[in-house]
C-alpha cells in the first residue's frame, strides 16, 4: 500500500475497478475480503454487483448462515450454487493441488452466470495471498477471474482497516477457509470428515472461541487457537474434551503453537511426498 495513502484513497481504488469494469460476478464466501469486494461492487454497481455463495460440504454450516445474513443486511443481488468438487476424485484424493479443482468447480457455476450478465468473475483476493500456496488462484486467473484487492493494492490489514472504517461487521471477522484445509494432504476428503470437523468447530465457537481450527488426523483432533487462548482453553478442559469428543474424536489435543492459518501447508515446503491424483493441472 502506497505509504500515507488514507483509508478513502484505498477506497476510492476500489470502487474505480467497479466504475470501470461493468457488471461483475462476485465469489462471495462471507470472509473479511470477499465482503469488502460484495460491499464496495454493490455500492458502485448496484443489481449489476451479482454475489454468489458456493455451497458444498467444505462450506460451515455457520458461514452460509452469515452469507445470507450479510446479503440481507447489505441489500445485495444474491444467490447460492451448489458445486460438485465432492464428485470429482482429483479434490477427494487431497494433494497439492486440491484448491486448484475446488475452484475449478467454482468457475463451472458462475462462468454461465458471467456469461448470462456479460460479466467479469471477481474473487476476494488480496495480496497477502499471493505469498502462499495457493493453486485456485491460478485456476481461477487462467480462466478470466479477477481480483479487485490485489488490483487496487490491498493487503489483509487493509481490507479490515477500510471495513472497519466502513462500518462493516466483518472487519474484525475472524478467517475461515474451507473445511478441507483442516485435512492434512494426503488423507482422503469425505463428506462424513468434513462434516464432524463442522460439528466440532461449531462446538467450541458456542463455548466461545472465536478464532479456531479443528485439524483431523483420524481418531484425534489437534485444535488450534490463539496463544491467548489456550491458558482459557486448560481452564475449561472438560468442557472443550467434551464438545469435540461429542462429535466422534476418541482423542482431543490442544496445539501449543498456536493458531496458524493455512500451517498445512508447511508439508509442501518440508517436501513431504504425497499421492497424485491422476489429470492434475500444475
Amino acid at each position: 500500500m502506497r505509504p500515507g495513502e488514507s483509508p478513502e484513497q484505498r477506497l476510492d481504488r476500489l470502487r474505480a475497478f467497479f466504475a470501470q469494469s461493468g457488471p461483475v460476478i462476485v465469489a462471495f464466501s462471507g470472509g473479511v475480503d470477499s465482503s469488502l469486494v460484495a460491499w464496495a461492487a454493490n455500492d458502485v454497481l448496484g443489481d449489476d454487483a451479482f454475489c454468489v455463495t458456493a455451497v458444498s460440504p467444505s462450506l460451515a454450516t455457520d458461514e452460509a448462515a452469515d452469507c445470507a445474513a450479510l446479503a440481507a443486511e447489505w441489500g445485495l443481488a444474491w444467490r447460492t450454487v451448489e458445486t460438485d468438487e465432492m464428485s470429482r476424485a482429483a479434490y477427494r484424493t487431497n494433494d497439492a493441488n486440491r484448491c486448484f479443482h475446488c475452484k475449478s468447480a467454482l468457475m463451472d457455476q458462475l462462468e454461465p452466470l458471467a456469461a448470462a450478465r456479460d460479466a467479469v468473475v471477481v474473487l476476494g483476493v488480496n495480496l497477502d495471498d499471493l505469498g502462499d500456496h495457493r493453486p485456485g488462484q491460478q485456476a481461477a486467473g487462467d480462466r478470466g477471474a479477477r481480483f479487485p484487492l490485489v488490483e487496487a493494492g490491498f493487503s489483509k490489514a487493509d481490507v479490515r482497516r477500510v471495513s472497519a472504517e466502513l462500518g462493516l461487521r466483518t472487519w474484525d471477522k475472524p478467517a475461515a477457509a474451507c473445511l478441507a484445509s483442516r485435512v492434512p494432504y494426503g488423507t482422503q476428503v469425505t463428506v462424513p470428515l468434513l462434516a464432524r470437523l463442522d460439528r466440532a468447530e461449531a462446538a467450541l465457537r458456542r463455548l466461545g472461541f472465536a478464532q479456531l481450527r479443528v485439524r483431523d488426523y483420524g481418531d484425534t483432533a489437534r485444535i488450534e487457537l490463539p496463544l491467548d487462548d489456550l491458558g482459557e482453553a486448560v481452564r475449561r478442559r472438560e468442557a472443550v474434551v467434551e464438545a469435540v469428543s461429542g462429535v466422534g474424536y476418541r482423542y482431543v489435543t490442544l496445539d501449543l503453537e498456536g493458531f496458524r492459518s493455512g500451517n498445512l501447508n508447511g508439508a509442501l515446503a518440508d517436501g513431504v511426498s504425497l499421492p497424485r491424483a491422476r489429470g492434475v493441472c500444475e
